[in-house]
Parts: C-alpha cells; sequence; structure tokens
C-alpha cells in the first residue's frame, strides 16, 4: 500500500522517510527481481513524487546499493551464529574446510535477494552514481569481505589473513556470477524441458557456488602448505 508523506520538516522526518524508502524498496525486491525495480513504481508506493525521493537518494542505484550492503550484514550476523555450528572444530582440515563452504552455500542460497543484488552490483549498481556514493558503498564493501575473511579463519586459522581475504572476495563475485547463470529465462528453460542435452546444462545455484568454493579454498590451502 502506498504511503502519504507530508514535508519533512526535522532530521528525524527526513530519517524516517529515507527509511521508508528502503523498507519500500526491501518489499519490492521480496516481489519481483532487481531489474524490475523502477523509480515509478518505488515512488508511488512510497508516496512520494519521484522528484522527492530522489532527494533522499541519488538514484534507483543509490537505493540498491545500500539494501546491498544492509543484506550483506545481516548475512554475516547470521553467519556468526552458522559456522561454529555447521563446522566441526576437530574435523581435518580438507573436511573442515568442505563444512566452511557449505555453510556459505547454503546460507547464500537462503538469500536470493542478496544474490540477485550482488549479481546486478558490478554490471548495474555502480553505474549511475556519483563519485561520492560510489566511494561510500566501496567502503563498507571492503568492510564486509574483511569480515566474512576473518569469520572464515575463526574456522580455518591454516589460511593467512591475505588468502581468507582473497577467498572472502572470490565467494562475493563468484555468487553474483553463477547467480546470473542460475536464473534462466523463460526461453531456455522451455529449451531445458524440450531436451535432455541440453537440460545438462541448467546450473544449480548452490551445488555449483559450493563445488567453485571447494576448489578455490583447497587451492590457497594448497598453495599455502607450500
Amino acid at each position: 500500500m502506498a504511503h502519504t508523506f507530508q514535508r519533512a520538516r526535522s532530521e528525524e522526518q527526513r530519517a524516517q522517510r529515507r527509511q521508508a524508502i528502503l523498507d519500500t524498496t526491501a518489499a519490492m525486491l521480496a516481489e519481483m527481481p532487481v531489474a524490475q525495480v523502477s523509480l515509478n513504481e518505488l515512488s508511488r508506493r512510497v508516496g512520494l513524487a519521484k522528484s522527492n525521493v530522489l532527494r533522499y537518494f541519488e538514484s534507483r542505484e543509490a537505493v540498491l546499493l545500500e539494501l546491498l550492503d544492509v543484506a550483506s550484514q545481516e548475512w554475516l550476523e547470521h553467519l556468526e551464529g552458522a559456522l561454529p555450528s555447521g563446522v566441526d572444530a576437530g574435523a581435518p582440515l580438507p573436511e573442515r574446510g568442505d563444512q566452511v563452504v557449505a555453510v556459505l552455500a547454503a546460507s547464500l542460497a537462503d538469500r536470493p535477494v542478496l544474490c540477485d543484488l550482488t549479481s546486478a552490483q558490478a554490471a548495474v549498481l555502480e553505474r549511475n552514481v556519483s563519485p561520492a556514493v560510489a566511494a561510500q558503498y566501496k567502503r563498507t564493501a571492503i568492510v564486509n569481505v574483511g569480515a566474512l575473511a576473518a569469520l572464515t579463519r575463526t574456522r580455518v586459522p591454516e589460511l593467512t589473513e591475505g588468502d581468507a581475504t582473497r577467498f572472502a572476495a572470490v565467494c562475493v563475485m563468484t555468487t553474483g556470477a553463477i547467480w546470473t547463470h542460475a536464473q534462466p529465462s523463460a526461453a531456455m528453460l522451455a529449451v531445458y524441458d524440450s531436451d535432455p542435452a541440453l537440460a545438462a546444462m541448467r546450473i544449480d545455484f548452490a551445488a555449483t557456488l559450493r563445488e567453485v568454493l571447494e576448489v578455490v579454498l583447497s587451492g590457497l590451502l594448497a598453495r599455502a602448505s607450500r
């Protein structure tokens, strides 16, 4: 349901208005992919003229980048509990590494909005923002990658700090790439349904992400052991 707002006159009201825009966009993302979220529809739902929405966020992409950061931080908070419970600290290193990857892949598969935003980050969301917004986002992204690296090292301390950061960065980039390929169009789905030979090319997101991250993590550990 669309909201109807009067002009925001205080800092508190402006903060509430800004949060309403974020909350409304988040609700839209629960209904539709990033590509279908338009500024016109967002304005209608939040009860503001498009020009007023742009007083709080310089573009649709700026809104979505902030939501990507929020979703990333929520995921990291989840991992703080999921990794200790999902990884046997006494297991041999190869098994422990696979358990870490399994937790990461499963938790990302449970967060389609985060994956969709991640897949759109470089090609779409970073393309219509000012240098100031881009810099602010990149600073938070670096912090988030560092947090993921630190969480990974709590379960796999054999990783150097540098390799843990490399693994975390690859995890984010691979998530976006695999998510894109794991969301086939209606035409591709029809092809897969009609041709068993081509159906083998359909990608399962969680399984593929898990396989790729297992290879990356084991490779980093093997290189470090030399």
